[in-house]
């Protein structure tokens, strides 16, 4: 961990020229707005939002419906997110003790969030999604996201977020750290967790961007305060090489997924017809993968994505029905998807599961009805 990160608390009137930044929220509030960061309530002494109102606390309804955004209330987390400064005054007036959200994605932010909890490492293969990490790589002592990030700097030739001293970096209570970058293209970058066996940058690394907020500095918890720690009190751009890696570990959305669509009736039959046994299986499978396996011997052109869909939502049908295990499924369609368009492991993710999730609700039960 960089030797100021373990230097004593800065003190809060430092994080701005404005020194009521440190006495009151609203200021920080404020302070966030004036930069474009829509800001939205959290809860006294918690780093969560503040509550919904009763109705909507009792009402399943989309943020984006919700009557109470117009009337100016803070329903819904980070969908209230806002950059008007007589709304901030009257929510912070009304409730001095709240904290301040940022909503990272309306403010094109994207912040690296560092977990300081020692912990024993998972598998290699999760230390540092996509890159493996030989028997031979000594991890001893690998216990944070500090760690787990500096070696995806270092395999890359730069210099961990958490040394980047010319970006705002922001101090949380537990020890971790909160690396601030802008997004300069445009590109809606997503959230993920650390600790997620599908979209994740590092272990104990998350990411806050397009659907998530973070802490804004200057705002203090039950556990402590977030606070500036070095000079820079301005995000920077995000780095080229770590946009790179959000973007290798699937932290943009794919483009043109195309809409779960079911097989058509006279393939959907060909795969009712199937008996059971470990032979009809193989049989099975075989089938349905064929025309993503085709695709293979096409660079392009060859409809990969629609084929890859409805294979999916095929075998999603049968692990519904119970004629077909889920893991076999999807080791199935990863390896086959694989291998008619490698390097294209990401997307394909994203299609398998789109797929299987709808096949899901659509059971395909042999002939004679449910088993």
């Amino acid at each position: 961990m960089p030797s100021e990160l373990r230097s004593p608390r800065s003190d809060l009137r430092r994080f701005v020229s404005d020194p009521s930044v440190a006495e009151l929220p609203w200021a920080t509030a404020r302070w966030c707005a004036r930069r474009g960061w829509p800001v939205h309530p959290l809860a006294p002494g918690r780093k969560t939002p503040a509550g919904n109102c009763e109705d909507c606390r009792n009402s399943n309804h989309a943020p984006a419906d919700c009557a109470c955004l117009a009337l100016g209330r803070w329903c819904h987390g980070f969908h209230a997110a806002t950059l008007d400064q007589r709304r901030i005054q009257q929510w912070w007036t009304r409730h001095p003790d709240f904290g301040v959200g940022v909503a990272c994605g309306p403010a094109g932010l994207v912040v690296i969030d560092i977990d300081a909890h020692s912990a024993s490492p998972p598998g290699r293969d999760r230390i540092l999604p996509g890159i493996p990490i030989g028997d031979h790589v000594d991890l001893t002592g690998l216990a944070t996201g500090f760690h787990s990030l500096a070696v995806l700097a270092a395999l890359r030739g730069q210099k961990s977020p958490a040394e980047d001293t010319g970006t705002l970096r922001v101090r949380t209570p537990s020890g971790g750290l909160h690396v601030w970058y802008r997004a300069e293209d445009n590109r809606r970058w997503q959230c993920s967790t650390g600790s997620s066996t599908g979209r994740a940058l590092a272990w104990q690394v998350d990411v806050r961007a397009h659907g998530g907020y973070i802490v804004a500095p200057g705002t203090t918890t039950q556990a402590g305060a977030y606070t500036a720690v070095g000079e820079a009190r301005e995000p920077t751009a995000l780095p080229l090489w770590l946009a790179q890696e959000l973007e290798r570990t699937g932290h943009l959305p794919a483009p043109d997924i195309p809409a779960p669509r079911p097989v058509p009736p006279r393939a959907q039959q060909a795969v009712l017809a199937a008996g059971g046994g470990r032979a009809r299986a193989d049989s099975v499978l075989a089938g349905v993968l064929a025309p993503v396996e085709a695709c293979g011997q096409v660079s392009e052109g060859a409809g990969f994505s629609d084929a890859l869909n409805r294979a999916a939502f095929t075998l999603g049908g049968l692990v519904a029905a119970g004629r077909l295990p889920r893991d076999e499924a999807e080791r199935a369609l990863w390896e086959t998807a694989s291998a008619a368009r490698p390097g294209q492991e990401r997307r394909s993710e994203q299609i398998i599961a789109s797929g299987l999730a709808a096949g899901l609700q659509k059971p395909l039960y042999a002939a004679g009805g449910r088993p």
